[in-house]
């Protein structure tokens, strides 16, 4: 853990702060020891959550996490490894290493911080934003519609695979260590409130 920090880089009411507590909570009542535990997380709002944890940790580039998390697994197969990232680095830069871990079934556990906009620079829009939504590069509305994250990653063949919501951290949780038992590659998207830029 970063012990230099003395705050959280987040916005106030950041879905990340439920997210990063499932995942502590459910490596907690899994017993799982802090050194078979490997969180890779990659950069922006969700990226900070690997400063903040006291297992092994790695913050990655820009859509390059699961690659990362991939070598890490492969490197020691006994190991959790945990990736973390945000809807624009899964579904845009990362989306193809999402796609091939996915085929390829490699076991870890992806958790996709997905607040429908680039937050960390200020709100543009991103592969899940909602059609006919005004953000910072859509102020004539959005005219694209969004990926459905689930069926892109059914279509690669991920056999764990569900949505859930931030605002139910003990259904995230459960979520979270019943992906973590099984083997395989697993998807999990989190609809994270994001009070500072997602204004729908």
């Amino acid at each position: 853990m970063r012990t230099g920090l003395i705050k959280f880089q987040r916005c106030p009411w950041c879905g990340n702060f439920i997210i990063h507590l499932a995942i502590k909570q459910a490596l907690a009542e899994l017993k799982i020891p802090k050194h078979k535990t490997v969180v890779v997380t990659w950069i922006w709002c969700s990226g900070k959550m690997s400063q903040y944890v006291d297992w092994y940790w790695a913050e990655t580039l820009h859509g390059r996490g699961i690659p990362f998390a991939t070598g890490v697994k492969l490197a020691n197969p006994d190991l959790t490894v945990i990736s973390v990232s945000w809807d624009w680095d899964t579904y845009w830069i990362g989306l193809g290493h999402l796609l091939h871990s996915a085929r390829k079934d490699i076991n870890i556990v992806h958790i996709v911080a997905d607040n429908e906009n680039y937050a960390l620079t200020t709100g543009q829009a991103s592969p899940t934003t909602p059609k006919n939504i005004k953000t910072k590069s859509t102020p004539d509305w959005n005219t694209i519609s969004p990926f459905d994250p689930l069926k892109l990653t059914e279509s690669a063949g991920c056999k764990l695979n569900i949505s859930a919501n931030d605002r139910d951290l003990p259904w995230l949780k459960k979520a979270i260590m019943d992906w973590i038992q099984h083997k395989g590659f697993a998807h999990i998207n989190v609809k994270q409130t994001c009070p500072s830029f997602k204004k729908w």
